[in-house]
C-alpha cells in the first residue's frame, strides 16, 4: 500500500510540473497580447508608428525563426520514428515484451520534451526583445519564463514515463529499455542539433563578421536566420534531450539496483527524491527576479539555491522516513552538492569574469594561433577539479550506501534538473532575442539588456553543460554497476586480453565520436560559407541593405547536413556494445563500457569548457577590450570561437551521451550476453 501511496506521490508531481509548463504557456501577461503589439493599431498599444513597425518587425522575425526551428524537428523525428519502430519490434523479438515497449515510449517522451520545449523558445524570444523595452527584469522575466516551461516538460514527462511503465510490468529491470530509448532519440537530437545550429554560427563569423565586416545578427547576412534557427535547434531541442535521458536513466538505473538491495524501499526512493526535485523546481522559480541595474546572474542563482536547499531538506524526511537512517540522505547530498559544484567550476573557467577567458582574450594580440594554445590549455586544466570531485562524490555515496549509493547520487544531482534546464534554456532564447532586436532596430539599449542577458546564458549553459557531465558520469557508474549485476560481473580481471582489448577500445570510441561529430561540422560550414559568399557576390544590393538574402537556402544547406552527418556517430554508439558483447563476451563489453566512462568524461569536460570559455574571450573583446570589434585582436578571437563552437555545442555535450547509451544498451541487451 506504500509503494502505492509513493508511487501516485510521483505522478502527481510529473502531473504537477506539466500544470505548471502548461499554465505558463497560457499565462496572459507572459504570453498574452500584453506583450505583441500590433502595428496597425499603435493607438490602441500606446506606441508610436515607428516603433509599432520594429515590433511587427520582431513579430514577423520571430516567426520565420520558429518555422524554421519546427521544420528542422519535423524532418529530423521522421528520420528518427522508423528507426525507434524498427529497434522496438527487434528488442521485443529478441529481448521481451517490457523491454521493446518501453524503449518506444523512452523515445517518444525524449522526443515529446524537445518537442515542446522548442515550440515555447521560439515564441519567447520575440517576447524577450519586446520586454527589453521595458528594462533588465521583464526581459530577465520573460527568458527564465520561456526556459522553464522546457525544464518542467522533461521532468514532468520524465517521471509520468517511468511510473506509467514500472506500474505495468512491475519491474525496473524491464524498463530499462525506456532508458535506452530516450538516450538513442538524445543523441540523434544532440549530434543533428549541434551540426545544425554550428555549419550556420561558423559561416555566419567567418563570412559575416571576419570577411565582409558586418554585425553578427546583421539582416544582410544569409546564414543569421539559420544561426538563430540553430540556437534553438542545438541549445533548446538538443540540451532538452541530453538532460532528459540523463534524468531517467539515473533513476532507472537506481531503481534497479534498489530492488536487489533494498526490495520496493529501494525501487521507490530514487523516484521520490525525483518527485520532491519537481517541487523544490517550482518553488526555486519564484526567486528569479531583479530589480533594473541588479545581476541577472545572482537572481539566477537565487533560484538554484532555493531549489538545492528545499531538495536536501526532502531528501533528509524521505531518508529517514523510508530507511530509518541518514545514509541515503548523504549519498543524495553529495550528488546535489557536487553538482551545483561543478556548475560553479565551469563559471570560473568559462566566465568572461575570471582570469581564464580574459588571459585568452590577451592572447589574441598575438593572433589566433596562441588563442587557440591558451584556449586548449583552459579546457586540459578545467578536467582536474570536476574529476576529483566526481571521485568525491563517488567515493561518499559509495561509503554510506555502497553502489546503491553511487546510483542514488546521481539521482539527487540530477534532482534539480528542472531548474537546471530552465536556466540553461534562458540562454539561447535571450541569444536570439538579442539578434531579433538587432536585426528590427530597436533602441540600442535594448541591445544591451539582451547582450547582458546572452552573456550570462553563455555561462549558464556551460555549468548546465558541467552538470550533464557530471551527472553523465555518476549515472554511467550506476549503468555499469546494474550491467555487471545482470551478466554476473564481480570485476574486472586486466589480465584477460579481451578485457584490455575492449578497454582500449572503449578509451579510443569518445576521441572517434568527437572527430566524427567535428568533420562533420567542418563539412557543413564549409558548403555555409560558399553559399553566404555566393549571395554577397551575386545578389544586387546585398551589402547596401537594398537586396533581400536568401534566408531558406542557409536554413536547407544546414538541415540536410544535420540529417545526414548524425547517422554515422549515432550508430557508433548503438553497434559497439553489440559488436564487442557477442565477439569477446560479457567481460570485454564491461572493458569497453569502463574505457569509454572514463575517456569520455575527461574529453566531454575538456571540450565543453575550452569552448565555452572561447566565446566569452570573443565577447570580453567586443565590450572594447584589446580593441574591440573590427580590430586585428577581434578577428583572431573570432577564429579561436570558431574552432570552440564545435566542441562546445557538438561534440563535447554528446559524449556524455555516448558513453550512457552505450552502457544502456549493454544493460538491455545482457540476456543475450550470458
Amino acid at each position: 500500500m506504500l509503494l502505492f501511496l509513493l508511487t501516485l506521490f510521483v505522478a502527481a508531481t510529473g502531473v504537477v510540473a506539466l500544470g505548471y509548463a502548461f499554465l505558463t504557456y497560457k499565462n496572459r501577461a507572459f504570453f498574452g497580447r500584453t506583450w505583441f503589439v500590433s502595428a496597425e493599431a499603435p493607438a490602441e498599444d500606446g506606441l508610436e508608428p515607428e516603433m509599432a513597425e520594429k515590433i511587427s518587425k520582431v513579430m514577423e522575425l520571430s516567426e520565420i525563426i520558429h518555422r524554421g526551428a519546427m521544420a528542422f524537428l519535423y524532418r529530423e523525428y521522421k528520420w528518427l520514428l522508423p528507426f525507434l519502430l524498427a529497434v522496438g519490434v527487434l528488442l521485443i523479438y529478441f529481448i521481451g515484451l517490457a523491454a521493446g515497449f518501453s524503449f518506444i515510449v523512452g523515445g517518444l517522451c525524449s522526443a515529446a520534451a524537445g518537442y515542446a520545449g522548442m515550440i515555447v523558445a521560439t515564441r519567447t524570444n520575440g517576447k524577450t526583445a519586446i520586454a527589453a523595452t521595458r528594462g533588465m527584469n521583464s526581459a530577465l522575466i520573460t527568458a527564465f519564463r520561456g526556459g522553464s516551461v522546457m525544464g518542467m516538460s522533461v521532468v514532468g514527462i520524465g517521471v509520468l514515463g517511468i511510473v506509467v511503465c514500472y506500474a505495468i510490468f512491475r519491474d525496473p529491470n524491464l524498463i530499462t529499455g525506456f532508458g535506452m530509448g530516450a538516450s538513442s532519440i538524445a543523441l540523434f537530437a544532440r549530434v543533428g542539433g549541434g551540426i545544425y545550429t554550428k555549419a550556420a554560427d561558423v559561416g555566419a563569423d567567418l563570412v559575416g563578421k571576419v570577411e565582409a565586416g558586418i554585425p553578427e545578427d546583421d539582416p544582410r547576412n544569409p546564414a543569421v536566420i539559420a544561426d538563430n534557427v540553430g540556437d534553438n535547434v542545438g541549445d533548446i531541442a538538443g540540451m532538452g534531450a541530453d538532460l532528459f535521458e540523463s534524468y531517467v536513466n539515473s533513476i532507472i538505473a537506481a531503481m534497479a539496483l534498489g530492488l536487489a538491495l533494498f526490495g520496493w524501499k529501494g525501487v521507490s526512493f530514487p523516484m521520490v527524491i525525483s518527485g520532491v526535485g519537481i517541487l523544490a523546481a517550482i518553488a526555486g522559480t519564484r526567486f528569479v527576479k531583479v530589480e533594473d541595474g541588479g545581476n541577472p546572474a545572482a537572481a539566477l542563482r537565487n533560484g538554484t539555491f532555493v531549489t538545492g536547499g528545499i531538495m536536501i531538506a526532502g531528501a533528509l524526511v524521505f531518508s529517514v522516513l523510508m530507511f530509518g537512517d541518514l545514509k541515503l540522505f548523504w549519498a543524495v547530498v553529495s550528488g546535489v552538492a557536487v553538482g551545483v559544484l561543478i556548475g560553479f567550476i565551469t563559471e570560473i573557467y568559462t566566465s568572461g569574469d575570471y582570469a581564464s577567458v580574459k588571459h585568452i582574450a590577451h592572447a589574441s594580440k598575438t593572433g589566433p594561433a596562441t588563442v587557440i594554445l591558451e584556449g586548449v590549455a583552459v579546457g586540459m586544466k578545467s578536467t582536474m577539479i570536476p574529476v576529483i570531485l566526481i571521485g568525491a562524490a563517488t567515493l561518499v555515496s559509495y561509503y554510506f550506501a555502497g553502489l546503491y549509493g553511487i546510483a542514488c547520487s546521481a539521482v539527487g544531482m540530477l534532482s534539480i534538473t528542472g531548474m537546471a534546464l530552465s536556466v540553461d534554456a534562458y540562454g539561447p532564447i535571450s541569444d536570439n532575442a538579442g539578434g531579433i532586436a538587432q536585426m528590427s532596430d530597436l533602441p540600442p539599449e535594448v541591445r544591451k539588456i539582451t547582450d547582458k542577458l546572452d552573456s550570462i546564458g553563455n555561462t549558464t549553459a556551460a555549468m548546465g553543460k558541467g552538470l550533464a557531465i557530471g551527472s553523465a558520469a555518476l549515472t554511467a557508474l550506476a549503468l555499469f554497476a546494474a550491467y555487471a549485476h545482470s551478466v554476473n560481473l564481480k570485476a574486472i580481471d586486466l589480465n584477460d586480453p579481451r578485457v584490455m582489448v575492449g578497454l582500449f577500445i572503449g578509451g579510443m570510441l569518445p576521441f572517434l565520436f568527437s572527430a566524427l561529430s567535428i568533420q562533420a561540422v567542418g563539412r557543413a560550414a564549409e558548403a555555409m560559407i560558399d553559399e553566404v559568399r555566393r549571395q554577397f557576390k551575386e545578389i544586387p544590393g546585398l551589402m547596401e541593405g537594398t537586396g533581400k538574402p536568401e534566408y531558406e537556402k542557409c536554413i536547407d544547406i544546414s538541415t540536410a547536413a544535420a540529417l545526414k552527418e548524425m547517422v554515422i556517430p549515432g550508430l557508433l554508439a548503438v553497434l559497439s556494445p553489440l559488436a564487442i558483447g557477442f565477439g569477446l563476451g560479457a567481460e570485454a563489453l564491461g572493458g569497453l563500457l569502463a574505457g569509454s566512462i572514463v575517456t569520455g568524461v575527461m574529453l566531454a569536460i575538456f571540450m565543453s569548457n575550452a569552448g565555452g570559455a572561447w566565446d566569452n574571450a570573443k565577447k570580453h573583446i567586443e565590450e572594447g577590450n584589446f580593441g574591440g570589434k573590427g580590430t586585428p585582436e577581434h578577428a583572431a578571437a573570432v577564429v579561436g570561437d570558431t574552432v570552440g563552437d564545435p566542441f562546445k555545442d557538438t561534440a563535447g555535450p554528446s559524449l556524455n551521451i555516448l558513453i550512457k547509451l552505450m552502457s544502456v544498451v549493454a544493460l538491455v541487451l545482457a540476456p543475450l550476453f550470458i
